[in-house]
């Protein structure tokens, strides 16, 4: 099959990226597939745009090709969301190419935007489709409502909030939503009640419109109701969520002079909801010597920032929570054995060395190489309580590993978790 010849006229890449100049550039995207070994096939959503996935050794990136007026629109919005800290995909650079014979403005040529594939990440689709993930659907729900609070609470205006604009990973048994599109999106100092209550509406109809087109065209479970009604309660019920996470991140109290510790009480709340606290205001409510307190949150990575500072481990936000808690099980009980307070510092160089470097060493001797090892430890983490549970004791981690495996490889559905060993081949 022919194609219009192309050039590439410029291209613009941070830093810390390939320069990927040995890709097809005298090709058209759609075209790239045949001739470049570069392009690989991952879990992806629909998409009104051509999109092909190149890997460089291990890390995988997204071109997709809008005009480059809008290719350069959407860069810039991620540039924006990555500043502020919002979860999203990572702009990497853009592209302009231009087609022989053919005269276009600059803003109308080829535009090529490339972003970061979001590793171990899966589309909406694969929560229908591929076995193993059933019990993930549920937690869609939670994950979509805590993605517009914390894009609303930074002051992005979605516009087009999606399913498929939306890529999820897999946290601790619940599951993370990043954005992946920002191509009708704003971004302002703070949204007003009016553009927010705009984002809700679009987004009840999108997502339902798209669950129901799915249980249409896919053959997915009995269970699964195929009428579109069920579907907009699916959405409304997304929306109710959103509105009471955004009424208790918002919520003023009334301080009384000796209420001191309603500021702590307060503060501890939205730790173990994920937000960091950037700012505690107090002002006088006009009723004598009461006071108002709002708090001003920063990002929903608390328990991320702590994990990081302690270990250096990267992991998703109910991850991180997990694994601080058996490095406060361990600070317990060196306490305990040495009779003295130990630092949470030295429990948790204590744990990386005894307990997760090891977990972790294991698994990768038996099972391979996992694709997100935080998750994975947490995965036995999991299954150690559920064994814990039916044996009514604590089975220990050992045994709780030993029966993971053994379950692992009699069950293969768990194995999205590994990583797929034949994008070794396209090494740099």
């Amino acid at each position: 099959m022919s194609h219009p010849a192309r050039r590439l006229h410029s291209l613009h890449i941070r830093q810390g990226h390939p320069d990927f100049l040995d890709l097809p550039w005298e090709l058209p995207l759609e075209a790239w597939t045949e001739r470049s070994p570069r392009v690989v096939e991952v879990p992806r959503g629909l998409s009104r745009h051509v999109v092909v996935f190149v890997s460089y050794g291990a890390t995988i990136y997204a071109f997709k090709e809008t005009p480059a007026r809008v290719a350069q629109r959407e860069y810039d919005l991620l540039r924006g969301l990555e500043e502020r800290r919002l979860p999203s995909v990572v702009p990497v650079g853009l592209a302009v190419q231009t087609e022989e014979g053919l005269e276009a403005s600059p803003g109308d040529r080829p535009g090529l935007l490339i972003t970061q594939y979001l590793a171990s990440s899966l589309p909406y689709r694969a929560l229908f489709m591929q076995q193993g993930l059933e019990r993930y659907r549920s937690r869609l729900l939670d994950a979509m409502a805590g993605l517009l609070v914390r894009l609303h609470l930074g002051g992005f205006f979605w516009g087009d909030c999606s399913l498929s604009n939306v890529l999820f990973r897999r946290d601790a048994g619940e599951l993370q939503a990043y954005a992946v599109d920002a191509e009708t999106s704003e971004l302002h100092e703070q949204l007003s009640a009016g553009q927010r209550e705009m984002d809700l509406q679009i987004m009840e109809e999108n997502i339902a419109g798209g669950l129901a087109d799915l249980a249409a065209r896919v053959e997915l479970a009995e269970e699964l109701p195929q009428e579109l009604e069920a579907w907009q309660e699916t959405a409304a019920s997304i929306r109710q969520r959103y509105e009471r996470l955004w009424a208790e991140i918002n919520r003023e109290l009334i301080l009384q002079p000796h209420e001191s510790y309603r500021i702590h009480e307060r503060i501890r709340t939205l730790n173990d909801l994920g937000f960091s606290v950037g700012e505690v205001e107090l002002l006088a409510s006009g009723q004598g010597s009461q006071l108002r307190m709002r708090t001003i949150v920063t990002d929903r990575e608390y328990h991320r920032h702590q994990l990081h500072s302690l270990t250096g481990i990267v992991a998703e936000e109910r991850q991180a929570s997990l694994l601080l808690n058996e490095m406060q099980e361990m600070k317990a009980t060196l306490t305990r054995k040495m009779d003295r307070s130990v630092p949470l510092s030295v429990a948790a160089f204590r744990w990386l060395d005894e307990r997760y470097h090891p977990t972790l060493s294991r698994l990768q001797k038996d099972l391979g190489r996992a694709a997100d090892t935080a998750e994975l430890y947490c995965q036995v983490l999991e299954h150690k309580w559920f064994l814990s549970e039916r044996a009514k004791r604590d089975v220990g981690l050992d045994a709780a590993v030993q029966d993971y495996v053994t379950l692992t490889l009699k069950q293969p559905g768990i194995a999205p978790l590994l990583e797929d060993a034949s994008r070794d081949s396209k090494d740099l």
